[in-house]
């Protein structure tokens, strides 16, 4: 089985500037520079026919490279507990856009559509119930923002669980273009 996501990395730059937020959080798991993406879309565990399917159906995506900032800092919670922190994106139409596209081409390749909502961001902590209180980070890094980068390129990731987390391996880039 191949577990699998579709996303893209920001520039070094960008990664740096995020990367220098990490601490201020008890107990919180920091993205470490490889792990530090936008995910386009989730896929989830897949037989390596449906991965080579995914592969071709993720070559036929056309759209324009578009520029992006970070904007803004916030947390996901699960029944109320906060479970991770992220780094928001705008515009959040541009992303959202890519993400339609790539959803309705696995589609095409027989894939469920995502049912969840999607809000562009890029997780900078993972966060168990021992971790402790974030609002004094959220409050601090509010205002968070970046230059504009450009996302020229989206990626195809195989996602690999071990005892620190997760690694992502990149299986195959492709190039943006209108």
């Amino acid at each position: 089985m191949h577990r699998l996501f579709v996303g893209f990395r920001p520039p070094s730059a960008i990664r740096a500037q995020l990367l220098s937020l990490a601490g201020g959080v008890p107990g919180a798991r920091w993205q470490s520079d490889e792990q530090l993406h936008c995910t386009l879309r989730y896929i989830g565990e897949v037989e390596r026919p449906v991965a080579e399917d995914v592969a071709l159906a993720l070559g036929t995506v056309r759209f324009a490279p578009f520029e992006l900032a970070i904007d803004g800092v916030g947390e996901f919670d699960s029944r109320g507990r906060p479970n991770a922190l992220w780094a928001g994106l705008r515009p959040h139409e541009t992303v959202t856009q890519l993400h339609q596209k790539i959803d309705q081409a696995l589609v095409r390749a027989g894939l469920l559509p995502e049912r969840r909502a999607y809000l562009p961001h890029i997780t900078l902590a993972r966060m168990n119930a021992q971790a402790g209180a974030n609002e004094r980070f959220l409050e601090a890094h509010a205002g968070l923002a970046s230059a504009p980068f450009t996302v020229d390129s989206f990626l195809l990731y195989e996602s690999h669980l071990g005892r620190e987390g997760a690694s992502y391996e990149a299986i195959e880039r492709y190039s943006l273009r209108g």
